[in-house]
């Protein structure tokens, strides 16, 4: 009997204990502290990895470049009087052939040498023979009828006879008038080499100079850094430029360039065109379909073909060629600065049966400038 009371008792204190124990709270592990950047306190494998991985280090924003500073327009001078103003660089490279011929002309003596070498030293100066021979017979001429020869003398007859050989009576005007409300437009022909595409800038200057808009057309679709090159020469002075890609077709960007012309309201269009050697048949013929193509919008006013004063002969050939496919209407004589051989300005004329309306006279952008015959001669005699 006393055996079943004691089971009885520790049973009854395992129940109240049991009980006590289900009525605590439970102590749980406390977790580890939330670190900054939103790891716990406690090293894991994935911990031990990442912190082993190399640092990557972020670059820092990347800052959008300066505005480009606006490019300022500038007012070239006029183009009346350039020439005047360069006398004295085109004398320097002139006045030997001037000079020559004066102080042949000064002998007290003309006999039949003097004459010969007074003829030589004018086909030395690409004055062509037949021009040449006429020169010296009409100098020979009129020295006989004047009799004595001062010095002052000598150097008005010259100065006449070279004058009239050149033409003063000319016309050698730049058409660059609108015509209602169409521009004037403006082709540049001519081989590579000879300045063709400078020559288009420079000209754009003339005409700013002289008050008039200007839109340049990059017809020269052969060559990548034509168009770029006019686009420097337009944004100088304000002027738009009409451009497509490489191996763009020619007589589309030309006809892209007046339409754009008339629409803007601009004064004259000037397009440049591929330097073309006068051996590519097919290359003169595309030139002659880049002006009908044109003219399908607007009169072509002027054919300007850029000649190289230095070239001589092959000059000659270039333009004829030129002139059988485009009606050329004037000459621009590019590097005349450099060349003792003035003549060529008569033979060219002679040649093609157009006068020289330009002239290059050096590498500046405003050392192109209007032909006058008379400031000519004067620089050639060294007035």
């Amino acid at each position: 009997m006393e055996y079943l009371i004691v089971i009885a008792g520790l049973v009854a204190v395992a129940v109240i204990v049991g009980g006590v124990m289900f009525l605590r709270p439970s102590r749980r592990r406390p977790r580890p502290p939330v670190e900054p950047g939103g790891r716990r306190g406690g090293a894991t494998a994935v911990d031990e990895a990442e912190a082993a991985a190399p640092t990557i280090e972020r670059a820092p924003p990347t800052q959008a470049p300066p505005p480009t500073p606006p490019v300022e327009i500038e007012q070239p001078p006029p183009g009346a009087g350039r020439l005047v103003r360069l006398r004295a660089r085109l004398a320097r490279s002139q006045n030997t052939f001037g000079k020559t011929l004066l102080g042949l002309l000064s002998r007290d003596t003309l006999d039949d040498d003097a004459w010969e070498e007074i003829e030589e030293t004018l086909i030395t100066a690409d004055m062509g023979a037949a021009v040449a021979s006429q020169v010296t017979d009409d100098l020979r001429t009129r020295v006989q009828v004047l009799g004595t020869r001062s010095p002052a003398e000598v150097r008005a007859l010259l100065k006449d006879e070279l004058v009239k050989q050149i033409g003063a009576d000319l016309d050698r005007s730049l058409k660059t008038e609108r015509h209602g409300n169409r521009p004037a437009v403006l082709m540049v022909v001519g081989v590579n080499g000879t300045g063709k595409t400078t020559t288009c800038g420079k000209l754009a200057r003339v005409l700013v100079g002289d008050g008039r808009t200007v839109l340049l057309g990059a017809a020269d679709t052969f060559r990548a850094a034509a168009a770029d090159q006019l686009e420097t020469w337009g944004t100088r002075v304000g002027a738009q430029v009409v451009r497509r890609g490489e191996g763009a077709d020619p007589a589309s960007v030309a006809f892209d360039a007046v339409k754009q012309g008339i629409d803007t309201g601009v004064d004259a269009v000037i397009v440049d065109t591929a330097g073309r050697l006068h051996t590519k048949t097919g290359l003169m013929d595309e030139l002659g379909k880049v002006k009908r193509v044109v003219e399908k919008q607007a009169e072509v006013d002027e054919v300007l073909l850029v000649l190289d004063a230095t070239t001589g002969q092959n000059g000659m050939q270039q333009a004829r060629v030129f002139a059988e496919v485009v009606n050329i209407t004037g000459v621009v004589l590019t590097k005349l600065d450099g060349t003792a051989k003035g003549g060529i300005v008569v033979q060219v004329q002679r040649e093609i049966g157009v006068p020289v309306k330009l002239v290059g006279l050096g590498e500046g952008p405003d050392d192109l400038a209007p032909f006058e015959p008379e400031a000519f001669v004067d620089a050639i005699l060294g007035d």
